[in-house]
């Protein structure tokens, strides 16, 4: 007598999981620590030539200290743990135990603290110059805008980053390195503003 072999079940796939891939080739992280290491090199070099030329004059001008800085810093700190927050919801969902939806959103708050911050850091430009500070007011105004314009530069490339992987984690397809990678930079964005925020409020 034939038996009929019965198709083997079927596991449902989350919504919006069916192309997500959790591992790909170090390329991804291998490049960001590279570009790091450019960017840290780079801030060094900056730090040592303020200190090189605050001590070779008598013109280095002390000026009152843009307050919004520590609020920008807040909204800084803030994007770092919404980002990780993310992270960790994005690893739950590629392992079909969270919701995709709930990991969008923490990406999207991520994007908006940084374009807020970058706003607050535009906001004290302006304050600067309302108080009459340029470019080239004085070597402290001009070593405080280099680095706070260079470091809101890197943010925006930041922003651009998160924004295109959360495009891909709403087409579904995105992979856990290329996140990691992600976070990785904008964590390390937040540490650098820190030492540089530390760094002005001594010298400045």
């Amino acid at each position: 007598m034939a038996t009929t072999l019965q198709p083997p079940p079927t596991v449902a796939t989350p919504r919006g999981l069916h192309r997500i891939k959790p591992h790909e080739s170090s390329a991804a992280s291998t490049g960001i620590w590279i570009g790091l290491s450019a960017i840290t090199m780079t801030f060094a070099a900056f730090t040592s030539a303020m200190v090189v030329r605050q001590g070779s004059a008598n013109d280095w001008r002390h000026f009152s200290f843009p307050i919004i800085l520590y609020f920008n810093t807040g909204a800084l700190v803030a994007s770092s743990v919404t980002l990780q927050i993310g992270r960790r919801r994005f690893a739950a969902v590629s392992q079909y135990m969270g919701d995709a939806a709930s990991a969008i959103r923490a990406l999207y708050g991520t994007v908006v603290l940084g374009c807020v911050f970058v706003f607050g850091q535009y906001a004290a430009w302006l304050q600067l110059r309302s108080e009459g500070l340029y470019l080239a007011s004085a070597p402290s105004s001009s070593f405080f805008y280099v680095f706070t314009v260079l470091h809101a530069l890197h943010v925006i490339g930041g922003l651009l980053g998160l924004v295109y992987v959360t495009s891909k984690l709403h087409r579904g397809v995105l992979r856990m390195n290329t996140l990691s990678a992600a976070s990785q930079y904008w964590h390390f964005m937040a540490l650098l503003w820190i030492y540089l925020l530390l760094l002005l409020r001594m010298k400045i």
